[in-house]
């Protein structure tokens, strides 16, 4: 299992530098002035040539190509709920290399995203025990 979430946290580093560079390039693209084929098509090949653009859909890619993998080794009811730690990730990210200012408040929605993510690696050991048999007592259950 340890195996799976190391490859989950780096993972969750490619989303979250993905998702920053991704920022920064369409930052720097701009935004579309009016709403017409020839103005999505010039803002598309903008970012279509914009290197953190690009950046962002490479680090995307890679961090998909290992979800990919991991629901292919586990439940989607444990990999999906483990990829909201990459809010975590992100937030940081977003700090230090946007200058991001994050408010306490999001730092405690934050925190309370990793303890929901606690509680789902925490069922998948606790399905992994077995069940006490009557007439015995949960120590000697754990003993035994």
């Amino acid at each position: 299992m340890s195996k799976y979430i190391f490859i989950l946290l780096i993972a969750l580093v490619f989303e979250a530098v993905g998702v920053v560079f991704l920022s920064k390039g369409l930052k720097e693209i701009g935004e579309v002035s009016r709403i017409s084929v020839s103005e999505v098509a010039a803002i598309v090949v903008r970012g279509a040539k914009n290197p953190s653009v690009l950046m962002g859909v490479l680090f995307e890619a890679i961090f998909f190509g290992a979800l990919l993998y991991l629901l292919s080794q586990h439940d989607v009811s444990l990999i999906w709920p483990l990829t909201s730690l990459g809010f975590v990730v992100t937030a940081i990210a977003a700090r230090f290399f946007l200058n991001e200012q994050v408010s306490w408040v999001r730092w405690c929605g934050v925190l309370l995203i990793v303890a929901g993510a606690g509680l789902v690696t925490w069922s998948e050991k606790m399905k992994d025990r077995k069940p006490v048999e009557p007439g015995s007592t949960a120590s000697e259950q754990v003993a035994g």
